[in-house]
Parts: structure tokens; C-alpha cells; sequence
């Protein structure tokens, strides 16, 4: 079991101990994708880590007590601009994407949320949030849209720590006359015919972005402040920052969230990953190659609040750290149903701001140890500590001999024709003809097949 746990928080800048406002209910947002294309590795960091974080809030109070929301936003210029691009309803993109969205996080052995809401089933929320607002002097009615006055919020900017000029350059806001400041950002928006739109006391529109997150979070949590919000690097501004103004503003409370927890950038060649940059790799297309498990791996291997580099040499080390696991549990017999066993060593690593590099150290050593091992016995033990530790991270959950069988990147030979062929070799062996055993063994290898002879007659293999 973990001891206590302390996580950086980007609000105050430092590690602090983390208690819940109510442990029996503890209470946690993180921001989901905006469904209008495939998800890239970037994209799919934050799915894994946070997933983590939420298996050791439940580890350490119960899975019963652990509420977990992840959005999914379905309403958003960049839907409307890609449904229009590929001549399809919004509705038929959005439906596609989660699809696939769900699909790849499955793949990457992410547990479901709690509640995981989509943007177009609350807008009810969001109208009544931004009356709030517009009732207590921290928005304006302005040329068919409602927009947020920054100014009336003398806090604003405290997540960030952007001063007044940085807030203005680094907005995403659209420049706009009717703004009665530069730093004002939409609640509402109008929609032409041609685009979605629902009934509100402003006329036909749409929600901003921002007003999505702060309507679903307070929904599904409850009252502020909840307990952790988390989510990529680059939403600590402006998505974030406007979050806290428009929740805070509007149920007159200091904090949204007590903790702030965020994620470094994944980057390729050293430059951030980016749709804008053109360097992004899909989850999808990674999955060719690797199975999620060992993309998951790499995507905890540097601590989560550094950057991550993408390439093929620590994608293909992820995959031969996983063999070597998989490995000492096939050697012991230990299947996937076994739950294996945990003294509460990644728990205890985790537990000082998700250090998954500690964590995965841990395996290391557990299949190190059981790899010496004097006794069968002993490697047994070690080989279920390893699998049990290995469970709070999502990884070592398949069967061992079928993941060690597939988990190569390419598959030049069947396992139909792998089996054909151990089955001549056996019958050559028998035959005592060992020459054409040998020959079979060594055109196995060429095609990347390891063998591994047993005492009682039989062959395991896996790919290399």
C-alpha cells in the first residue's frame, strides 16, 4: 500500500500532499479529445497517465470512492470545418471518431471513466452556467455572442502565470470589434443555417469550448472545488485558465480544482507533436507495428511532467523490457487469469507524483531477481509479485505465451505454418534425423521464430 500521496500542483508550483475534500467520494476531471480525427500519441499520453493516476486513487481508497470524468467534445469549429471537408453530417464524424477514440484507448488497456459525457447532451448546463455569469457582471452580451469580461476577474491568470500582455498575445480568441477587451473569450456563440446550433435566450447558437468543460465537470462532481483536474500541458492556457474564471465567477468560489496536474508534450526529433507542425504519428498506425501494451509502456517511461521523446529505438525498447516479463511468467506457469500478488512497491513509487520511471524500475528488478532464482519455487513468487506490481500500471494483463508469440512487429510466417513446421521437426527428431531438425530450427530463426526446447518434449516459441 502506498504511503502518502504528493503531487505536483501547477497552481501553487510545487509538490504538496494530496488529501481529497471527501475520501469516500474523491473526485477527478480530466479533459477527453475533441472528436473529429484519429487521436495521435500525443493526444494519447495524457489517456495513459491519467488512467495510472486513477488506479492508484482507487488502490489507495477504494474503487467504490473514485470518480472519474473524461469528456468527450462533440460540438467544435474544427468538427464543423472537418465534416464539411469530407462531405458527411457532423453527427456520422463524431459518432466515427469516438468509435475509434474508444477503440484506441481500449488498445492501450485504458479503464473506462466513470462518466464520460458528451458536450451536444448538456447544453442545458452550459445556457444556465452562462446566465449565471451574465447575471453577475462577468459577461456581456455583444453582436449575437456572450463573451467573458477578463478584467472582472482580478485572479485571472494565476494558473498560468501569464501577466496581462502574454494573456492577450496568447489567447485564442478571434479579434473582434464588439469585444470590450482584448482578452475576452466566447460563452456563446451564434450559428448560421449551415451550421449546428441550439435554442438559448441569445438566439439560435452554440457553446464556446471553455464552457463545455466547467458545465460537464460541475455536473457530474458537484460542488467546488473538486479534487483533481488534469489534462495536457498546452491547455494550461487559455482552456484551463478559463475554466477557473468562468466556475469560479459564477458560483463565487476561489478554486475550481484543488489540484492541477499536467502532462509534457510527446515530441518527434525533439519539436513538440502537433496537427498545426504535421509531425503527428497516429495511435492507430503505431498499433501496426506494436501491440498497445507496449506503446503504453513507453508512454510511462519518462516521468509524466518531462517531454517524451518518439521513436522507433524506445518503442522497440518498450517491446523487449515486456518480452523479458512475459517471459519469467511463461517460465512459471503464471497465466492471465492469475491475479499475481503486490507488496505495494509501484504503489509506493507512484505515489510520489506518478514517478512511473521508479515504478517501472520495480518490474526490473522483480524480473531480475526471478530470472537468479535458486528454486522454482522462488521464481514462482517472483514471477506473481511481478505480474501483481506490474497490474497497477495496466501492463502485464495478456497471456504470456500468446504475447510472446505475436508481439513482433511484422508476422512473415502463420502460426499455422509455425506449428506445421515444429510439428516436422518433431516427427524428424523422433526420426532421429537430426540434420533436417537442425535445418527447420535454423529457417525458423531466419524468420525471426525463437524455440525454446523443453524437458517433457514440447516447444514453446515466440517472435522476436
Amino acid at each position: 500500500m502506498a504511503g502518502e500521496l504528493v503531487f505536483y500542483n501547477t497552481l501553487t508550483r510545487r509538490k504538496e500532499r494530496f488529501a481529497p475534500v471527501d475520501p469516500r467520494r474523491v473526485r477527478m476531471y480530466v479533459c477527453g479529445p475533441t472528436v473529429y480525427q484519429r487521436i495521435h500519441v500525443g493526444n494519447a499520453r495524457p489517456l495513459v497517465v491519467f488512467d495510472v493516476l486513477f488506479r492508484l486513487l482507487r488502490r489507495v481508497f477504494g474503487e467504490e470512492h473514485v470518480v472519474y470524468v473524461r469528456n468527450i467534445t462533440d460540438i467544435d469549429d474544427k468538427i464543423i470545418e472537418q465534416a464539411k471537408k469530407n462531405g458527411e453530417p457532423i453527427e456520422a464524424l463524431t459518432a466515427r471518431t469516438t468509435r475509434d477514440f474508444h477503440r484506441d484507448a481500449e488498445a492501450l488497456s485504458c479503464l473506462p471513466p466513470t462518466h464520460e459525457p458528451k458536450a451536444t447532451e448538456h447544453l442545458a448546463e452550459m445556457i444556465a452556467l452562462v446566465e449565471v455569469l451574465l447575471a453577475k457582471g462577468h459577461a456581456y452580451e455583444a453582436d449575437g455572442h456572450v463573451l467573458f469580461h477578463v478584467p472582472s476577474m482580478p485572479a485571472y491568470g494565476r494558473l498560468s502565470g501569464r501577466d496581462r500582455e502574454e494573456q492577450i498575445a496568447g489567447a485564442r480568441v478571434e479579434v473582434a470589434p464588439f469585444k470590450k477587451d482584448p482578452a475576452d473569450f466566447v460563452l456563446w456563440k451564434p450559428s448560421s443555417p449551415d451550421q449546428p446550433g441550439w435554442e438559448s435566450p441569445w438566439g439560435r447558437g452554440r457553446p464556446g469550448w471553455h464552457i463545455e468543460c466547467s458545465a460537464m465537470a460541475e455536473r457530474y462532481l458537484g460542488p467546488l472545488p473538486f479534487d483533481i483536474h488534469a489534462g495536457g500541458q498546452d491547455l494550461i492556457f487559455p482552456h484551463h485558465e478559463n475554466e477557473i474564471a468562468q466556475s469560479c465567477c459564477a458560483r463565487g468560489t476561489e478554486l475550481m480544482a484543488r489540484f492541477w496536474l499536467h502532462n509534457g508534450f510527446v515530441q518527434m526529433a525533439g519539436e513538440k507533436m502537433a496537427k498545426s507542425l504535421g509531425n503527428v504519428v497516429r495511435v492507430a498506425e503505431v498499433l501496426e507495428r506494436y501491440p498497445g501494451e507496449v506503446v503504453r509502456l513507453w508512454l510511462l517511461s519518462a516521468h509524466y511532467r518531462q517531454p517524451l521523446e518518439c521513436s522507433e529505438a524506445a518503442l522497440s525498447e518498450a517491446r523487449e523490457a515486456l518480452r523479458r516479463w512475459y517471459r519469467v511468467l511463461a517460465d512459471a506457469g503464471i497465466g492471465a487469469e492469475d491475479p499475481g500478488e503486490s507488496e505495494g512497491r509501484v504503489a509506493e513509487a507512484l505515489s510520489d507524483d506518478l514517478a512511473t520511471p521508479a515504478a517501472i524500475a520495480v518490474l526490473h528488478g522483480l524480473a531480475t531477481e526471478a530470472n537468479k532464482a535458486r528454486s522454482a519455487g522462488e521464481r514462482e513468487a517472483l514471477a506473481r509479485l511481478l505480474k501483481g506490481e506490474a497490474g497497477l500500471l495496466g501492463l502485464l494483463h495478456a497471456d504470456p505465451v500468446a504475447w510472446l508469440r505475436h508481439a513482433a512487429p511484422a508476422r512473415a510466417l502463420s502460426d499455422e505454418t509455425i506449428e506445421r513446421m515444429l510439428a516436422e521437426r518433431r516427427e524428424a527428431r523422433k526420426n532421429r534425423d537430426f540434420a533436417r531438425a537442425d535445418a527447420i530450427r535454423a529457417e525458423l530463426e531466419a524468420a525471426g521464430i525463437v524455440l525454446k526446447d523443453r524437458p517433457d518434449g514440447r516447444t514453446d516459441w515466440e517472435r522476436r
